[in-house]
């Protein structure tokens, strides 16, 4: 077991409960696509797993650590190395190769990764062949899957991603799906991705429908 919640509770502003006592288990190696309408509350559910945001009340355990406790310093820690994001938008410098925008997040950590880290990285999402090239030399399909290589460069203990479909076409959200399935299957990445999409959650070993801030199947 990689994830789990225990009766997490959040509340923004005046009153509004984004989360209403969610329990919740993600086990090793599993890709699960969490669904609902806006405001269902999936977004803060990602926010406060992945240590974002903290939970009013309640337990999140991520890698054998409870994140109630933790402190803001060993909070960023963890999520620097324990856990990997990938968002919508694919928020690569420009000025930076593919291969430099993988690395940054490390580098602004303070470790320069090896030239055999970075490699593997490209090549678990196939672009090995493309890690001197500029984002505006990538495809929409080819810079998220830098994003994804930089998620991973870490070996992340989860991966979350948030709607990492939305902005590419049919055809490219495919390949970075099955991408995505394919670092599951061969490579035991547990990966929980936030979706509208049915399509994309297809792709899913479970699918968790959230509405009013619980967990309604």
């Amino acid at each position: 077991m990689t994830l789990q919640l225990r009766d997490v509770r959040k509340t923004y502003g005046r009153g509004v409960v984004a989360l209403n006592g969610v329990s919740a288990r993600f086990e090793a190696g599993s890709f699960t696509a969490v669904m609902g309408p806006s405001g269902s509350g999936k977004s803060t559910l990602l926010h406060c797993a992945a240590g974002l945001d903290r939970a009013d009340s309640g337990e999140i355990i991520l890698a054998g650590a409870s994140l109630t406790g933790l402190g803001e310093t060993a909070l960023t820690l963890l999520r620097r190395d324990r856990v990997g994001f990938v968002f919508q938008a694919f928020n690569l410098v420009p000025s930076l190769t593919a291969a430099q925008n993988v690395a940054l997040p490390a580098r602004l950590a303070g470790r320069k990764p090896s030239r055999s880290e970075l490699a593997a990285a490209l090549a678990a999402v196939g672009l090995q062949a493309r890690g001197e090239h500029y984002p505006s030399e990538l495809s929409g399909g080819e810079q998220q899957r830098v994003a994804i290589a930089r998620a991973l460069l870490t070996r992340p203990a989860v991966l979350f991603a948030d709607e990492p479909t939305g902005a590419l076409d049919s055809q490219t959200s495919r390949e970075v799906l099955t991408l995505l399935r394919k670092l599951v299957d061969d490579e035991g990445q547990t990966l929980i991705i936030i979706t509208h999409d049915p399509v994309a959650a297809g792709y899913a070993d479970r699918k968790v429908q959230m509405a009013d801030g619980v967990i309604a199947c």
